[in-house]
């Protein structure tokens, strides 16, 4: 095995341009919801290589002086694939003076993509955003709702007969009207994935912590390349196999950092 483990953030992406996997036009995912969860010492490293015309897919875009606001504020990002971005001055100038392209999509859906990439699986139906601008110039097809189809499975309805053409017109026209539309989203795999864990052991595996896990497993499956950003490392074997959030053959890099865990919306009681 070799080495995985980097002493910064800016160690663990040193070498990666001269190898060509960070590069200019790349695809990257970067974890995390808000400010929770979020990679804040990769992006910082990521930022500081230079690189250009990224498309970022997370569900966040940051806020102006923090997350991936720091990316956008240098100008190195291109595309946004993203659920929700209001939180961040800077992402709406540049998306208004069309600087910026923006790819939104409902939070669950872009879930739902991200897992699909990992998974191998180009693409999928989903009744989600059908009707709206998300499904513009999208393939809608009819099908019934699965818990309303257990002996078909969306296959056309049968009579007694064995051919289409000899087919229960009665059955079919029954299950069509039954049917609702759906809209079909690819999957996302990116060039890059930059994760935040809680904790590592020395191969790589991770564990996440409470709500900081949001998008973060899914995206560590779901790219060529993918390094973490930790905060405890422990000695390989120390983490039980059934704690093991990722495994370490999906991680390889990873480093200790301390995090700033900023606060996006501080609340606080009246006096």
């Amino acid at each position: 095995m070799g080495r995985k483990q980097y002493e910064s953030a800016g160690a663990a992406m040193g070498d990666l341009v001269e190898q060509g996997v960070i590069h200019d036009g790349m695809s990257v995912m970067v974890g995390g919801f808000g400010l929770c969860g979020i990679p804040e010492q990769l992006i910082l490293a990521l930022r500081d290589t230079g690189v250009k015309g990224l498309t970022c897919i997370s569900n966040n875009a940051g806020v102006d002086d923090w997350g991936l606001g720091l990316l956008l504020r240098t100008r190195q990002i291109r595309k946004m694939i993203s659920s929700y971005v209001g939180e961040n001055a800077t992402f709406e100038k540049q998306f208004i003076d069309g600087d910026l392209e923006v790819e939104f999509n409902p939070q669950g859906t872009l879930a739902e993509r991200i897992r699909a990439g990992g998974a191998g699986i180009p693409a999928f139906y989903t009744a989600t955003g059908f009707g709206t601008i998300v499904a513009e110039g999208k393939t809608v097809r009819d099908f019934l709702r699965p818990s309303e189809d257990t002996k078909n499975f969306n296959r056309p309805a049968r009579g007694p007969a064995h051919s289409l053409e000899e087919m229960d017109r009665a059955a079919a026209a029954s299950q069509h009207a039954r049917m609702r539309p759906y809209v079909l989203e690819t999957g996302l795999f990116a060039d890059l994935a930059l994760v935040k864990a809680h904790r590592a052991d020395g191969f790589g595996n991770l564990v996440y912590r409470k709500t900081a896990r949001n998008f973060n497993p899914m995206m560590a499956t779901a790219a060529k390349f993918v390094i973490a950003e930790v905060e405890e490392v422990v000695e390989t074997g120390t983490i039980e196999s059934d704690c093991v959030h990722t495994p370490g053959s999906y991680v390889d890099r990873f480093v200790q950092t301390e995090s700033e865990k900023r606060i996006e919306q501080r609340t606080t009681r009246k006096g």
